[in-house]
């Protein structure tokens, strides 16, 4: 489950010498309070734009391309839908660029922030089940964006939506209603023993981008009460949830009882998708959920387009995923697909509401 631990934060910054501008989508950089956290987070912005601003490429580094967007250009007038991001377990949201400006260009505004606790370089197996952490994240982002007049103007409070991968999609998953059962989830991994279930025992964290070691993580210690929490935000009208983590540990009721579009997205064929991931079921549970494959992909052909030479630089740094690995179909294809299902999901949940 942890992603891209060893790069360090600063590598995910907005680099200030891109080539490429695009002049529809505008990216804002800002701090939003967290009082649950007790600290500010660190939310990236992406929204309809007018001309202006400074040529970027977000999440670019030496692994992945990056987006291109306009830093701080004049956003374009209008009432648009809020999509909140939520990143994978050791991800960061400026590497969901790739999706995000394809979104706000279609008009939505697409806000995320880098969890503490599960983002790279910060993350420890401790912080990755405290769910509750990351929902509470998102809510604080909706609370900022509907009651900051900066941003309140531009947001219509009736259509807002999360947008969730792997760990970011449990968070989505929970954010919409769904509750999960601590004793599943430890039976899972008791049983399963790969993925995040490995990453709970394997005795590594990160912190302050150096890797420590770490107590392993027995789940049936975690806060029993928060885990199995309602942390659901009524504020959100729709969800799209690809390759949500958790998928072994749901309460079927609460599933059962999810009022809101719920669209599930597995990234490969049904022989392929991890049991970690699974969602057919999911989708089968909810009242209006819809359930699509993308043929030809991998759990990592969500993250961006890796660079030439990304995989042996991986390989030097001691990476045993094959972030970089080739599938069947080029990453940029399988970003197209599911750019275009998140796209029309959104649409067709939030366009009349």
């Amino acid at each position: 489950m942890p992603l891209l631990q060893f790069i360090p934060a600063a590598a995910f910054l907005l680099s200030l010498a891109a080539s490429a501008q695009a002049d529809d989508v505008g990216v804002r950089e800002i701090d939003v309070a967290a009082p649950k956290r007790e600290r500010q987070l660190a939310v990236t912005v992406w929204y309809p734009a007018k001309a202006g601003g400074e040529p970027v490429l977000v999440g670019d580094n030496r692994i992945f391309e990056g987006s291109p967007a306009s830093k701080n250009a004049p956003l374009r007038e209008g009432r648009y839908p809020l999509v909140v991001l939520s990143h994978g377990s050791g991800g960061r949201v400026e590497a969901m660029s790739w999706l995000a400006a394809e979104l706000a260009a279609a008009g939505f505004i697409v806000a995320g922030p880098n969890h503490p606790g599960t983002t790279s370089g910060d993350s420890t197996p401790a912080n990755t089940p405290k769910l509750w952490e990351r929902t509470a994240d998102l809510s604080a982002l909706i609370d900022t964006f509907t009651r900051d007049p900066q941003w309140s103007a531009a947001i219509d409070p009736g259509r807002i939506a999360v947008l969730g991968f792997s760990l970011g999609g449990s968070t989505a998953m929970e954010i919409s209603g769904a509750r999960a059962s601590l004793e599943a989830y430890a039976g899972y991994c008791d049983s399963y023993g790969k993925w995040d279930c490995a990453w709970f025992v394997g005795g590594r964290g990160y912190v302050d981008d150096t890797p420590v070691d770490v107590d392993k993580l027995d789940l049936r210690t975690v806060d029993k009460a928060r885990f199995e929490q309602s942390n659901r935000d009524p504020r959100i009208k729709g969800a799209v949830l690809v390759d949500p983590g958790l998928a072994q540990a749901y309460v079927e009721d609460s599933l059962k009882a999810i009022a809101i579009p719920m669209h599930f997205i597995n990234l490969g064929s049904k022989e392929t998708i991890p049991l970690a991931v699974a969602s057919e079921p999911l989708a089968a549970l909810t009242p209006k959920g819809s359930y699509a494959t993308v043929a030809g992909a991998d759990h990592f052909s969500f993250l961006p387009i890796c660079k030439d030479g990304a995989a042996e630089l991986l390989e030097s740094f001691g990476e045993v995923d094959p972030i970089c690995g080739t599938t069947e179909r080029p990453r940029a294809d399988i970003h197209a697909e599911i750019s275009k299902l998140t796209r029309e999901a959104l649409q067709k949940t939030l366009a009349n509401r």
